[in-house]
């Protein structure tokens, strides 16, 4: 009925819980994760992601400190589909971010911090692990562009390049003894 995805969404939470050893954490995260998924209003969708991703940070943070690599590979491969997810529920539920920005806000913002966690995994992971940390960050700065599109999306159609214009310094005044 559900197939691979149904699947994914259970396992990924079971498997956390057993490679992290943080038993709370896992709970926690694997109770906002559910919410996550059964939720169907992208705005909302996109706020629950703030608290999900930031949950999810920390357990990267865990699992990098314990040198558990393929955890962290996993952990950010599915803040990207969540970010994914609810991306395409705020496009679904309001396709006009410009006029109605609410949830594209929020989640382009918590985009930006995800990026910034990549960019410090990938100062510190060993290289073997370094091109799926890679590909979650492409994935991330292509999300993160169309949620900037959505919000202003006339900046680049109306507005022509600027004229290079040579800066004007006043003329200095002559000075009489």
């Amino acid at each position: 009925m559900g197939g691979p995805r149904v699947a994914q969404r259970v396992a990924l939470p079971i498997l956390l819980a057993a490679l992290c050893g943080g038993a709370g954490a896992a709970d926690k995260l694997s109770d906002l994760q559910a919410r996550f998924d059964s939720e169907t209003n992208g705005v909302h969708k996109a706020k629950m992601l703030q608290k999900l991703g930031d949950a999810e940070f920390a357990e990267a943070d865990r699992a990098e400190k314990s040198g558990d690599y393929t955890t962290v590979d996993l952990i950010m491969e599915k803040y990207r589909d969540n970010v994914r997810a609810a991306s395409e529920a705020i496009e679904k539920g309001n396709p006009d971010g410009e006029r109605h920005p609410s949830g594209y806000k929020q989640l382009e913002m918590h985009v930006q911090k995800g990026l910034r966690q990549i960019d410090e995994l990938l100062l510190i992971a060993p290289p073997e692990f370094k091109p799926p940390l890679q590909l979650v960050r492409n994935d991330l700065l292509s999300l993160d562009d169309k949620l900037l599109r959505s919000l202003f999306p006339r900046r680049r159609e109306n507005k022509p390049p600027a004229p290079a214009t040579a800066p004007t310094t006043p003329a200095d005044p002559e000075v009489h003894p």
